[in-house]
């Protein structure tokens, strides 16, 4: 007689399919993060624990020298407010990153953030990661 159950279960995991996944992950990950940039001008940032990064944004650093510039272009305090509007455009829907340098006076980047409140602006604090 010939009792063998009909229904073994195979305990073989065929793990190509989540190798797969995982490649074209990889691949994935890797192109898209090659493609962010900022154009902005190379200030020491202060360190913090979390990082944001927005594609439609806007630029605006403060160098230790206290010296203002939008996208690598400078430009003086007076004409700050005018510039950055002209940069986000009227549907404001480009947001700020406010790029200042861990030595420079608070007050300046307090500038930026009070002219992006005053005109209802979003505005992200650039720091530097961990």
């Amino acid at each position: 007689m010939n009792l063998k159950g009909r229904n073994k279960v195979d305990p073989s995991f065929n793990m190509s399919s989540m190798t797969d996944i995982v490649f074209l992950l990889l691949i994935f990950f890797m192109l898209t993060s090659t493609l962010v940039t900022v154009s902005a001008i190379d200030v020491l940032l202060p360190k913090a624990g979390g990082k944001t990064e927005n594609q439609t944004s806007v630029a605006v650093s403060v160098t230790s020298d206290s010296f203002f510039y939008i996208d690598k272009t400078k430009v003086s305090s007076k004409n700050l407010e005018r510039e950055i509007l002209a940069k986000v455009g009227v549907d404001k829907k480009k947001t700020i990153v406010i790029r200042g340098d861990q030595d420079v006076p608070y007050k300046n980047v307090m500038k930026i953030i009070d002219i992006a409140n005053k005109n209802k602006l979003k505005m992200i604090l650039a720091v530097k990661g961990q």
